[in-house]
């Protein structure tokens, strides 16, 4: 059987199909091309998402299998039920030092998600053309940050792609222990309450596995990529998330 080829994408040029991804390194579809709000859409209807360093090209992958955590499918530790339990109980009774945000610092969470990708070593997958790229997507309501405050400080969080019924999570940070995990658990409430049942983690890493994440063929993922996207939008807003996954407007 001949070699799976790299392809080059011209700026017009369409996305091969993700089948064609190499395997080694595992899921490389192609290479060019930019991070135009249309060229990102069109990708991420596909099953494929854009990850490189600062000095390469546009790198765009779909890896089979793919790490999915099904919304119904949420596993939390004791230690976490019991942090979660004991903010809605602060809120119920009128105390906000810890509160779930959405949309409110969307550039500081991509800001901060860079500096945990960095790891303090030299470079970053999230880099400046990145940031930009994601920034113009959330002025058009397609890319969405979830934040944990404390106090009034962003401590954590994470950002992702909101595409008809389908989120696709990119990167999150803690500056505090279980500040992400918390957000994620909010966003996974609300995304719930939408009906959406599925949440792409791309990459699988031990941290996604133990909130409940498992990886699935790329073939399953994609049909199921396919029919979500296709269906209306759900409704954000800048506001913060209660216990019950319901966002309430406002800051």
């Amino acid at each position: 059987m001949a070699s799976l080829q790299l392809t080059w994408l011209e700026t017009h040029s369409a996305f091969p199909d993700p089948s064609r991804a190499l395997t080694e390194p595992s899921g490389l579809l192609a290479a060019g091309a930019d991070l135009s709000i249309a060229r990102l859409r069109s990708a991420y209807t596909q099953g494929i998402f854009p990850w490189f360093s600062q000095d390469e090209p546009p790198l765009w992958w779909s890896p089979d299998p793919r790490m999915v955590l099904k919304t119904e499918a949420l596993h939390l530790s004791h230690s976490l039920r019991k942090r979660l339990r004991q903010i809605e109980r602060a809120q119920q009774a009128g105390h906000f030092e810890l509160v779930v945000k959405v949309d409110t610092a969307f550039s500081a969470v991509m800001r901060g998600c860079a500096r945990s990708a960095q790891g303090g070593q030299p470079g970053t997958w999230i880099t400046e053309e990145m940031q930009l790229a994601y920034q113009a997507w959330h002025l058009v309501g397609q890319a969405h940050s979830i934040e944990t405050w404390v106090n009034g400080q962003l401590v954590g969080g994470l950002y992702g792609v909101s595409i008809g019924k389908m989120f696709f999570g990119e990167s999150m940070f803690s500056q505090v222990t279980d500040a992400s995990k918390i957000a994620l658990v909010h966003l996974v409430w609300f995304l719930q309450q939408q009906q959406v049942d599925w949440l792409d983690c791309q990459m699988q890493t031990s941290h996604l596995a133990s909130l409940g994440a498992c990886p699935i063929p790329r073939a399953q993922f994609l049909a199921h990529v396919r029919q979500r996207t296709a269906q209306p939008e759900i409704d954000w807003a800048r506001g913060w998330l209660d216990a019950k996954g319901v966002l309430h407007q406002g800051q």
